[in-house]
Formats: C-alpha cells, structure tokens, sequence
C-alpha cells in the first residue's frame, strides 16, 4: 500500500502555469503559435494583442502598454504569471516587473529592448516601396525560412497607414531612449534569456549585459538564429522554456 502512494505521489503533475506571451513592436499573435501549440495542453497560455496603434500620440508610450497589460491580467484573473516576451515585449514584461516585483513568477526574454535596440530604419520616403520594406523584415531574421508572406505584407500594410506608422515611430523611439540599466539589479525573480547569435536588432552583447545586470539570470544563445528565436528555432526555444517552467 505504501508503495502504491508513493508511486502516486511521484506522478503527479506539474501545477499549470499562467503564461502570458507579449510580441514585439512589428509582431503579431501568430509569432507565438509554436510555442502556445506546445505549451497549451500543460499550462494556461495568454496571447494579448498590444495596443500598439494607438492614434492619441500621448498613449504611445511604455506606461501605456503596462497599463494595459495590468488591466489584462486582472481581467483574467492571472496570479503571478510566467511574462514571454520578444523584442517590445520583452521591454514590457521588465517594467510590468519592476512596478509588480511580487506579482510575476519569472521573466523570459527574448531579443528584449530596454538596453539597447536597432530599430528596422524604415525611413518615411521608402514606406511605399514594397520590395524595401520586405529586404527590411528579412534582415531581421537569420532563418529565413521562418518568414511568412503573410509576415511582410502585415508590417507593409501597418507603415502605409500614416496615424499607424507614427505610432510606431514614436513608441520605437520611447523604446530606444528608456534605458533600464540602472534598476535592473531591483528584479530578483528567475529569468531566462534566449538569444539569437545573429541578432543584428539587439546583438548578443545585450544578452550579456541582461545576463550581468539581472541577479538570477539564465542565458541560452541559439546558433544560426536572428532577433526571433520562438520563430526561427521553435524546438531549440520550447525546450529551453520547458526546463525553465520546471525549475
């Protein structure tokens, strides 16, 4: 009988985790479908789309975006979630932290703002050529396998609205002069790091001043990968993720 509860006792499963998935500035929903495919059968997996395109030009700022995440997960009832985010996203999930220190379970980034970032240089008197803007997007990713038709056309589309592609420059532009460095030793939960070695948007010497300046970080770089590794190398990702969770 003895044997028979400790046999039970050592198969329970893992407690679900909340894990809420942020994309990036030029992203979408369907960045995440590899790692929400993979992870939604175990975990409770959230996918909110950003306000990015806000037309009100005061809203495009980093407080707004972790606003909104906040009255998100209180909608949902999130306790402490797992915060995923890529490049924009990264960036939110570090200040929601720093604003919620004891309400985020860990933090994984993956090629985050918020120490330094490239943007794609799209400059107003090229947004109508649809051949530039597409070599743009490519140099983004190292795997170019991982870029979908769909993909170009969503950030060509964006850029030909102009209350669109303000938004975006403006909120790019709060990204790049916010600078974290100095409160980064404040975030004392688990973080994982996984980084693209290719990375032109944020190289990998961001990954290795994350690495440095958050006190509990893990770092995994991905070979023959660029600015989106959940995208580009989605096994590689999830199954680094997946050891994470279960840490």
């Amino acid at each position: 009988m003895e044997n028979n509860i400790l046999t039970a006792q050592q198969t329970v499963k893992p407690q679900k985790k909340d894990l809420i998935l942020l994309h990036g500035l030029f992203g979408n929903l369907s960045n995440w479908h590899a790692v929400q495919q993979k992870f939604e059968a175990a975990h409770n997996v959230y996918v909110p789309e950003l306000p990015l395109y806000k037309k009100n030009s005061k809203e495009a700022n980093l407080n707004h975006y972790v606003a909104f995440l906040r009255d998100f997960i209180v909608l949902n009832k999130i306790e402490r979630p797992v915060l995923i985010g890529n490049s924009l996203g990264g960036h939110i999930a570090l200040l929601y932290s720093l604003e919620y220190p004891d309400e985020v379970e860990k933090l994984v980034l993956t090629g985050s703002s918020g120490l330094y970032e490239s943007s794609l240089d799209i400059s107003f008197p090229r947004i109508n050529d649809f051949q530039f803007i597409a070599n743009k997007v490519k140099e983004v990713f190292y795997n170019q396998e991982a870029i979908s038709d769909d993909l170009i056309e969503n950030v060509y589309a964006t850029i030909q609205d102009r209350e669109r592609a303000l938004s975006v420059v403006r909120t790019a532009k709060a990204a790049r002069s916010q600078n974290l460095k100095d409160t980064l030793y404040t975030i004392t939960l688990p973080v994982l790091l996984i980084w693209g070695m290719q990375d032109i948007v944020t190289p990998v010497s961001v990954a290795e001043e994350f690495f440095y300046l958050l006190p509990n970080a893990h770092l995994h770089l991905i070979n023959y990968c660029g600015h989106a590794p959940m995208m580009e190398q989605p096994a590689e990702f999830n199954r680094k993720l997946e050891e994470f969770l279960n840490l």
